[in-house]
């Protein structure tokens, strides 16, 4: 530490496509601090890994953030652990399966969550990344984004008693009976990837359903009957990366209890 230059990177809470670019203008920072909880310590190299590394630029890519949709800076603390989960938690929100496909939407549903869990008292929006039935994926819980990129893990409050250990995806909508829409899906099997290549973890153990953690309907009939489906389409996709890349790779197989 005492090596490292004073200089941080202020980015005052804005994370995005931009995000890279910014740490490599100030690749020495010591810390990325973004103004609404506790910051997340990143080292200078890894600023530079974040820059040259394809999964981590593709999330940045895919991930609308808390800034863009006008969140509302958590309650307290945010606990970020410095290791990433071992299980990917498939949800649904349980609202109406509109058929509002926009972007502005996206957000304003993500506005309602956060005011909904934060009305209970919570601290904050209680899972990391929320999927719209447009296809837009926002990140919800402060400070998620960053965690991902950092291979560490924001404890959400979105699986009760796993919350250590697990990242959650909400789906808009409510899946007891009704179709995933394309969109959806498509986004779902494209985050999810994103998240086993990026944290290395086996998709035949990594991806569950919230059901199978707790006493719950959530995901909804009809999406939990597609989980298996989905653990084969990101499966594919990371054989592909490996045949495309087969020294250096970023998927693995993690996972498991």
């Amino acid at each position: 530490m005492d090596a490292w230059p004073s200089r941080r990177a202020m980015l005052g809470g804005t994370i995005g496509s931009g995000l890279l670019a910014a740490l490599q203008a100030d690749p020495a920072g010591a810390a990325l601090l973004l103004g609404d909880a506790a910051p997340i310590m990143i080292e200078p190299a890894e600023v530079l890994s974040m820059a040259a590394d394809p999964v981590r630029v593709a999330m940045t890519r895919l991930v609308s953030t808390r800034h863009q949709w006008r969140a509302r800076p958590p309650k307290r603390h945010i606990d970020v652990l410095n290791h990433g989960p071992d299980h990917i938690v498939i949800h649904h929100t349980f609202t109406p399966n509109t058929r509002a496909l926009s972007l502005a939407h996206a957000y304003a549903l993500s506005r309602q969550i956060q005011r909904y869990h934060m009305s209970k008292g919570w601290n904050d929006i209680g899972e990391q990344l929320t999927i719209s039935r447009g296809g837009h994926v926002m990140e919800g819980r402060a400070h998620s984004l960053l965690a991902i990129l950092a291979g560490k893990h924001v404890v959400g409050a979105q699986t009760l008693h796993h919350n250590k250990h697990t990242i959650g995806i909400e789906n808009e909508g409510t899946y007891a009976a009704a179709r995933v829409p394309a969109r959806l899906w498509s986004s779902l099997v494209h985050t999810c990837w994103l998240l086993c290549a990026a944290y290395r973890l086996d998709p035949y153990h990594a991806i569950v359903g919230h059901r199978d953690l707790n006493k719950t309907d959530c995901p909804g009939d009809a999406l939990y009957a597609r989980l298996p489906a989905l653990r084969r389409a990101v499966a594919a996709r990371l054989r592909a990366r490996r045949r495309r890349h087969p020294a250096g790779h970023r998927g693995g197989h993690r996972g498991g209890h």
